[in-house]
């Protein structure tokens, strides 16, 4: 894909222009039964759309006129996905504008979110897999923030656990760029003063108080998300006693005292390496840290998760306890 190939007064040629006609079609028009996704922009179906002799499916997000989210979030994100391209960033197939219709065509996720397997499904992601997913969270981010194949790095803007998608093989996917901000990258901090904005749970303290977005503020997002994995508890959760609804504050809380092992989700926590879990749960506190500066990259965090993967798998090989922790099946 070039880089230079679009600009904000072009239409991004390498994606397909959909009329309301073909949406209609791929949708049944619209069908009940086929929304996957519901949230503040509207919308989201499971559609079928042909692509020559072959059918393809795709999620449709379909921009609800009453919608907070309008055109500027529309074109930012036809237009940034227009210049990226990476194995962990969902792949934009193209759009439909049409009258008052604003439509989104992605590439079909089948298995949901992160969000869904974390608090939403019956069935549990293995401790392994919640890592591998963290991983290709975590390459699709330093991606984004290295710039990678454009002029400027990227700030998301809204990294949460419903904004990783999980295609057929579990491989993570970052979406929703709606959003999403440039920057320069030839400094190591860099910021853009904006408007607030974000999902309540996942946002910086810092990028709150100050209004200078930068990448860190990502950073501290992806780091309530690793606690989010760890503990299966949402970033807000109300079944937290009432002075620890924020995951964060609980989490760190528990790590001071001394509590660590009490935070893990019951399902994983007797396949988690002492060791693994003290590295992770280290990682998420230091993307937490209240000075930007002191965070990681995300270069460093993926570096960082790939080798406590590397230590689990090497231990899940090992059939022996430790700790009260089993380390063999670890998958």
């Amino acid at each position: 894909m070039n880089a230079g190939s679009s600009s904000s007064l072009e239409l991004p040629q390498q994606f397909r222009q959909f009329t309301i006609s073909e949406i209609r079609l791929a949708t049944r028009n619209f069908d009940d039964s086929l929304v996957i996704g519901r949230g503040g922009f509207g919308m989201v179906y499971k559609g079928t759309i042909t692509n020559g002799a072959t059918h393809l499916a795709v999620a449709i997000k379909r921009l609800d006129s009453t919608s907070n989210q309008g055109a500027a979030e529309f074109w930012a994100e036809v237009h940034m996905l227009s210049k990226l391209r990476h194995c962990h960033l969902v792949s934009l197939i193209g759009y439909c504008n049409d009258g008052q219709e604003m439509i989104l065509v992605y590439e079909y996720m089948p298995h949901g979110t992160l969000e869904d397997h974390l608090h939403k499904f019956q069935i549990p992601l293995t401790w392994v897999r919640r890592l591998k997913i963290c991983i290709g969270a975590a390459r699709g981010l330093d991606y984004l923030h290295t710039g990678t194949g454009i002029k400027h790095g990227v700030i998301h803007r809204d990294v949460k656990s419903s904004n990783i998608l999980l295609n057929d093989n579990w491989a993570a996917k970052i979406s929703d760029f709606g959003l999403s901000k440039r920057g320069p990258i030839n400094q190591q901090i860099t910021y853009v003063n904006t408007s607030v904005k974000g999902t309540f749970g996942y946002l910086d303290p810092d990028y709150f108080s100050t209004g200078r977005l930068t990448r860190k503020s990502d950073v501290y997002a992806f780091g309530v998300i690793l606690f989010e994995v760890l503990s299966g508890k949402r970033a807000v959760d109300q079944s937290l006693d009432e002075e620890h609804w924020g995951l964060v504050r609980w989490a760190q809380e528990s790590m001071k005292e001394g509590r660590l092992k009490q935070i893990v989700d019951y399902n994983i926590r007797e396949r988690i390496l002492p060791k693994c879990l003290k590295e992770f749960a280290r990682l998420a506190d230091q993307c937490l840290h209240s000075n930007p500066k002191q965070r990681p990259t995300m270069a460093k965090v993926v570096a960082c998760l790939e080798s406590v993967l590397a230590i689990q798998e090497r231990a899940s090989n090992v059939p022996c306890t430790r700790e009260g922790f089993k380390i063999n099946n670890a998958y």
